[in-house]
């Protein structure tokens, strides 16, 4: 067991992790970031993460999932914090949180998704919105899809925005970060050559068929486009076929998350 760590002032310790939180440079030099909340902590641990660090409210006894927590990771740092600051960390006003988690990142590997005759896995490209990162992520562990691939220049699933708009389905769907359209496609045909004949599904407002009659229920990749402009035009050329999603009344189009959402259900009303 690890020796524990007082923290009672805005120390080194503390400003490293404070920078976790809004700096992405930083996360990604540290290798970590941090977990907010019961259910994503949960399942950062039952999924086997990484846990480095588990800070804990050194003002107050700790409750049976807290203690089962600290239990069940025998590894990580326990670190005891004055609420006050455990309050900024947990990016509350009101009520200092129990417990927070330090996580390390996983590797942008592609490889982490798995691929077996029902392959599905969903697409973000150039998303802005870490909120609408956590929310896909969530629809994709929701109606099972097997992984989240973020392309291009886009904002971070590890953002702690992204993190608690996912619930904790981060930790349950492998997320992988991609530079390009290129370095999936290529991935695509690997995994092409080994037998699983995948279909890249491009979502867009004008798409050659409704998105019902098209048949989902084969290996598919669904590619959704950037909240202000869409697919990028590599991504246009890339996909096999583009579908739509039929709306009416004023709207001119749907939020991207919500789009995935509804492409995945559809997906998973085929499949059933």
């Amino acid at each position: 067991m690890n020796r524990e760590l007082r923290v009672t002032r805005r120390n080194a310790r503390f400003q490293q992790w404070q920078a976790l939180l809004s700096n992405r440079t930083k996360r990604q030099r540290a290798g970590e970031f941090i977990v907010q909340g019961v259910r994503p902590i949960t399942l950062a641990v039952e999924h086997g993460w990484t846990i480095r660090a588990l800070i804990h409210d050194d003002a107050r006894e700790l409750s049976t999932w807290a203690t089962g927590i600290l239990d069940r990771v025998p590894g990580a740092q326990r670190v005891a914090m004055a609420p006050d600051l455990l309050a900024e960390l947990g990016g509350k006003t009101e009520d200092v949180p129990e417990l927070l988690a330090v996580v390390a990142l996983p590797p942008d590997d592609l490889t982490r998704i798995p691929s077996d005759p029902s392959f599905l896995a969903l697409v973000f490209d150039r998303p802005t919105s870490p909120g609408n990162i956590g929310t896909l992520v969530r629809s994709a562990d929701a109606f099972g899809a097997h992984g989240v691939i973020i392309t291009g220049h886009a904002a971070d699933p590890y953002d702690p925005k992204a993190v608690r708009a996912s619930t904790g389905s981060l930790f349950a769907v492998p997320t992988v970060r991609a530079r390009s359209h290129r370095e999936v496609l290529h991935w695509v045909d690997d995994l092409r050559a080994d037998g699983l004949p995948i279909t890249v599904v491009g979502t867009d407002e004008h798409g050659a068929v409704d998105i019902a009659d098209h048949d989902l229920a084969g290996p598919t990749l669904l590619v959704i486009g950037n909240e202000t402009s869409g697919l990028s035009a590599g991504w246009r050329e890339s996909c096999d076929v583009t579908v739509r999603i039929p709306i009416t009344g004023s709207a001119s189009s749907l939020n991207a998350a919500s789009a995935a959402t509804v492409a995945l259900y559809e997906t998973a009303r085929q499949r059933a």
